[in-house]
Protein backbone atom coordinates (compact mmCIF):
# COMPACT_ATOMS: atom_id res chain seq x y z
CA UNK A 1 0.00 0.00 0.00
CA UNK A 2 1.22 3.33 -1.18
CA UNK A 3 2.24 5.75 1.70
CA UNK A 4 0.70 8.95 1.13
CA UNK A 5 1.53 10.48 4.62
CA UNK A 6 3.33 13.85 4.54
CA UNK A 7 7.02 13.90 5.44
CA UNK A 8 8.33 13.90 8.44
CA UNK A 9 5.44 11.54 9.75
CA UNK A 10 6.71 8.21 7.68
CA UNK A 11 7.43 6.45 10.58
CA UNK A 12 4.85 7.50 12.95
CA UNK A 13 1.47 7.71 12.69
CA UNK A 14 -0.02 11.49 13.58
CA UNK A 15 -0.75 11.35 17.38
CA UNK A 16 -2.52 14.88 17.31
CA UNK A 17 -4.92 16.74 14.88
CA UNK A 18 -4.89 20.42 13.56
CA UNK A 19 -8.01 20.95 15.60
CA UNK A 20 -6.99 19.60 18.74
CA UNK A 21 -3.62 21.20 18.24
CA UNK A 22 -6.09 24.41 18.39
CA UNK A 23 -7.50 23.62 21.68
CA UNK A 24 -4.13 23.67 23.28
CA UNK A 25 -2.96 27.11 21.74
CA UNK A 26 -6.60 28.61 22.86
CA UNK A 27 -5.64 27.35 26.40
CA UNK A 28 -1.90 28.83 26.62
CA UNK A 29 -3.49 31.83 24.64
CA UNK A 30 -6.28 32.01 27.08
CA UNK A 31 -3.58 31.29 30.19
CA UNK A 32 -1.19 34.25 29.07
CA UNK A 33 -3.55 36.65 28.51
CA UNK A 34 -4.88 35.89 32.51
CA UNK A 35 -1.41 36.14 33.63
CA UNK A 36 -0.66 39.69 32.04
CA UNK A 37 -3.88 40.94 34.46
CA UNK A 38 -2.33 39.76 37.63
CA UNK A 39 0.25 42.72 37.30
CA UNK A 40 -1.86 45.37 37.67
CA UNK A 41 -2.60 46.39 41.65
CA UNK A 42 -2.40 49.07 43.95
CA UNK A 43 -0.94 48.65 47.64
CA UNK A 44 -3.37 47.63 49.90
CA UNK A 45 -4.43 50.07 53.21
CA UNK A 46 -3.96 53.80 51.40
CA UNK A 47 -5.71 56.95 52.61
CA UNK A 48 -7.86 58.64 50.07
CA UNK A 49 -5.50 60.82 50.01
CA UNK A 50 -3.16 58.30 48.31
CA UNK A 51 -5.00 56.45 45.99
CA UNK A 52 -5.24 58.58 42.98
CA UNK A 53 -1.27 58.84 43.01
CA UNK A 54 -0.81 54.99 43.80
CA UNK A 55 -2.97 54.49 40.31
CA UNK A 56 -1.22 56.93 38.30
CA UNK A 57 1.75 54.56 39.72
CA UNK A 58 0.28 51.58 38.14
CA UNK A 59 -0.47 53.09 34.85
CA UNK A 60 2.76 52.03 32.89
CA UNK A 61 1.31 48.28 33.94
CA UNK A 62 -1.65 49.25 32.42
CA UNK A 63 -0.52 50.39 29.16
CA UNK A 64 2.20 47.32 28.77
CA UNK A 65 -1.20 45.37 30.00
CA UNK A 66 -2.98 46.54 26.79
CA UNK A 67 -0.32 46.33 24.45
CA UNK A 68 0.13 42.40 25.21
CA UNK A 69 -3.53 41.97 25.09
CA UNK A 70 -3.43 43.26 21.73
CA UNK A 71 -0.01 41.47 20.66
CA UNK A 72 -1.54 37.85 21.94
CA UNK A 73 -5.19 38.75 20.48
CA UNK A 74 -3.32 39.15 16.94
CA UNK A 75 -1.02 36.11 17.67
CA UNK A 76 -4.28 34.36 18.49
CA UNK A 77 -6.36 35.35 15.42
CA UNK A 78 -3.17 34.49 13.37
CA UNK A 79 -2.71 30.86 14.35
CA UNK A 80 -6.06 30.38 14.22
CA UNK A 81 -6.10 31.27 10.55
CA UNK A 82 -2.84 28.99 9.74
CA UNK A 83 -4.33 26.18 11.33
CA UNK A 84 -7.66 26.20 9.12
CA UNK A 85 -5.29 26.16 6.19
CA UNK A 86 -3.72 23.18 8.03
CA UNK A 87 -4.61 19.27 6.68
CA UNK A 88 -1.83 17.60 8.59
CA UNK A 89 0.85 17.78 11.13
CA UNK A 90 4.15 17.15 10.15
CA UNK A 91 7.26 17.25 12.98
CA UNK A 92 8.41 20.58 11.72
CA UNK A 93 5.08 21.90 11.98
CA UNK A 94 4.46 20.88 15.31
CA UNK A 95 8.37 21.84 16.78
CA UNK A 96 7.14 25.59 15.63
CA UNK A 97 4.10 25.44 16.62
CA UNK A 98 5.25 24.56 20.39
CA UNK A 99 8.06 27.11 20.79
CA UNK A 100 5.14 29.66 19.52
CA UNK A 101 2.95 28.73 22.56
CA UNK A 102 6.17 28.68 24.39
CA UNK A 103 6.60 32.02 23.58
CA UNK A 104 3.56 33.25 24.29
CA UNK A 105 3.43 31.67 27.45
CA UNK A 106 6.58 33.86 28.95
CA UNK A 107 5.10 36.92 27.11
CA UNK A 108 3.65 37.94 30.68
CA UNK A 109 7.64 38.29 31.73
CA UNK A 110 8.29 40.82 29.20
CA UNK A 111 5.31 42.68 29.69
CA UNK A 112 6.40 43.26 33.00
CA UNK A 113 9.65 44.20 32.05
CA UNK A 114 8.39 46.45 30.09
CA UNK A 115 5.52 48.03 32.55
CA UNK A 116 8.35 48.41 35.58
CA UNK A 117 11.41 49.26 33.59
CA UNK A 118 9.74 50.80 30.34
CA UNK A 119 12.74 53.46 29.52
CA UNK A 120 14.70 50.90 29.68
CA UNK A 121 16.94 49.63 26.51
CA UNK A 122 17.18 46.01 27.99
CA UNK A 123 13.45 46.04 28.87
CA UNK A 124 12.66 47.41 25.05
CA UNK A 125 14.87 45.02 23.24
CA UNK A 126 13.35 41.80 25.16
CA UNK A 127 10.15 43.01 24.54
CA UNK A 128 10.28 43.50 20.64
CA UNK A 129 12.85 40.57 20.60
CA UNK A 130 9.85 38.14 21.78
CA UNK A 131 7.55 39.50 19.64
CA UNK A 132 9.99 39.09 16.62
CA UNK A 133 10.14 35.43 17.86
CA UNK A 134 6.13 34.91 17.40
CA UNK A 135 6.20 36.59 14.19
CA UNK A 136 8.74 34.57 12.82
CA UNK A 137 7.60 31.49 13.87
CA UNK A 138 4.23 32.09 12.53
CA UNK A 139 6.35 33.05 9.21
CA UNK A 140 7.95 29.67 9.16
CA UNK A 141 5.08 27.32 9.56
CA UNK A 142 3.88 29.07 6.89
CA UNK A 143 6.66 28.45 4.71
CA UNK A 144 6.82 25.04 5.68
CA UNK A 145 2.91 25.01 4.18
CA UNK A 146 4.07 26.33 1.24
CA UNK A 147 7.47 23.95 0.84
CA UNK A 148 5.04 20.84 1.41
CA UNK A 149 1.73 20.92 -0.09
CA UNK A 150 0.45 17.89 1.40
CA UNK A 151 0.14 19.25 4.72
CA UNK A 152 -2.29 22.17 3.89
CA UNK A 153 -5.78 22.34 3.02
CA UNK A 154 -7.14 22.87 -0.65
CA UNK A 155 -8.37 26.38 0.45
CA UNK A 156 -4.34 27.21 0.75
CA UNK A 157 -4.36 29.24 -2.07
CA UNK A 158 -0.33 29.04 -2.71
CA UNK A 159 -0.31 32.99 -4.31
CA UNK A 160 -2.48 33.93 -0.92
CA UNK A 161 0.55 31.76 1.17
CA UNK A 162 3.00 33.81 -0.08
CA UNK A 163 1.09 37.56 0.38
CA UNK A 164 0.42 36.10 4.32
CA UNK A 165 4.75 35.36 4.06
CA UNK A 166 5.48 38.82 2.82
CA UNK A 167 3.11 40.56 5.21
CA UNK A 168 4.40 38.25 8.19
CA UNK A 169 8.17 38.95 6.94
CA UNK A 170 7.46 42.86 6.87
CA UNK A 171 6.01 42.85 10.51
CA UNK A 172 8.82 40.74 11.83
CA UNK A 173 11.61 43.19 10.79
CA UNK A 174 9.81 45.49 12.25
CA UNK A 175 10.15 44.76 15.74
CA UNK A 176 13.40 42.32 14.70
CA UNK A 177 14.67 46.15 13.61
CA UNK A 178 13.47 47.78 16.69
CA UNK A 179 15.88 45.88 19.01
CA UNK A 180 19.05 47.89 17.86
CA UNK A 181 17.07 51.33 17.53
CA UNK A 182 16.41 50.31 21.86
CA UNK A 183 19.94 50.76 21.96
CA UNK A 184 19.36 54.11 20.48
CA UNK A 185 16.21 55.59 22.02
CA UNK A 186 13.86 53.33 23.76
CA UNK A 187 11.16 55.53 23.07
CA UNK A 188 11.69 55.87 19.22
CA UNK A 189 11.87 51.77 19.14
CA UNK A 190 8.34 51.77 20.76
CA UNK A 191 6.72 54.31 18.28
CA UNK A 192 8.73 52.31 15.88
CA UNK A 193 6.41 49.43 17.12
CA UNK A 194 3.72 51.28 15.12
CA UNK A 195 4.97 50.81 11.63
CA UNK A 196 2.71 47.47 11.21
CA UNK A 197 -0.49 49.76 10.63
CA UNK A 198 0.75 51.85 7.83
CA UNK A 199 2.93 48.69 6.28
CA UNK A 200 -0.09 46.65 5.79
CA UNK A 201 -1.89 49.57 3.87
CA UNK A 202 0.84 50.30 1.40
CA UNK A 203 1.81 46.58 0.88
CA UNK A 204 -1.73 46.03 0.03
CA UNK A 205 -2.62 44.62 -3.39
CA UNK A 206 -5.57 45.44 -5.22
CA UNK A 207 -6.77 41.58 -5.54
CA UNK A 208 -6.84 41.73 -1.26
CA UNK A 209 -9.24 44.62 -1.85
CA UNK A 210 -11.08 43.22 -4.22
CA UNK A 211 -11.62 40.32 -2.14
CA UNK A 212 -12.28 42.23 0.87
CA UNK A 213 -14.73 44.43 -0.62
CA UNK A 214 -16.90 41.29 -2.05
CA UNK A 215 -16.31 39.47 1.32
CA UNK A 216 -14.13 36.57 -0.03
CA UNK A 217 -10.64 36.77 2.04
CA UNK A 218 -9.23 33.71 2.37
CA UNK A 219 -8.95 32.36 6.40
CA UNK A 220 -4.86 32.72 5.87
CA UNK A 221 -5.38 36.19 5.40
CA UNK A 222 -6.26 36.89 9.00
CA UNK A 223 -2.72 37.02 9.08
CA UNK A 224 -0.92 40.70 10.49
Amino acid sequence: MTDHRPPGLRHRETVVTPERLSMLGDAVFAIAITLLALDISVPEGLHDSEVAHAVREALPAVGAYLLSFAVIGVLWLSQHALLQLVAALDRSLLYLYFVLLAVVAALPFPTKLLSEYGETTTATAIYAGAIALALALLCAMYLRLLAVPALATADAVPQQLKRTVRRSVLHTLVFATSVPLAFVSPGLAKYWWLLPIPVRFLFREPSDTAQAAAGEELPGDAQT
